[in-house]
């Protein structure tokens, strides 16, 4: 019961910024999740409702580099490797979404991470 009277405001939040965070094929939206122990971050065409591209702090190439999913320094290198596959891709602009969580911490390091990596929004 605790867990979905915490997570409730963090839904209403989500939802309201849903309403004009919309990503395309050509610019798909970097949906962002976060839970205690690990961070995801996504690539989202919502024309087709297709993931164009997914990394998270569980994948093998994370885990050979770092032993924890849940702190700044696990953020910055999603975002590192977010942008890396997006390049490879061929996706250059995407539109933030923090996924109803602060941009403060663990957010805002994966998205400085991708935005030094090369990805614009």
């Amino acid at each position: 019961m605790i867990t979905k009277e915490r997570r409730a405001q963090r839904d209403i939040r989500h939802h309201r910024l849903r309403r004009y965070v919309r990503g395309s094929a050509g610019r798909p939206r970097l949906a962002v999740f976060r839970s205690l122990n690990h961070i995801y971050a996504q690539l989202v065409d919502d024309d087709a409702a297709r993931t164009l591209l997914a990394v998270d702090s569980r994948s093998t190439e994370f885990r050979e580099r770092h032993r924890t999913g849940g702190n700044v320094t696990a953020a910055k290198a999603v975002g590192e490797l977010l942008a890396q596959q997006a390049k490879a891709a061929g996706i250059e602009r995407v539109v933030f979404d923090r996924g109803g969580y602060k941009y403060h911490g663990r957010v805002k390091a994966l998205a400085d991470a991708a935005r030094a990596g090369g990805l614009v929004f």
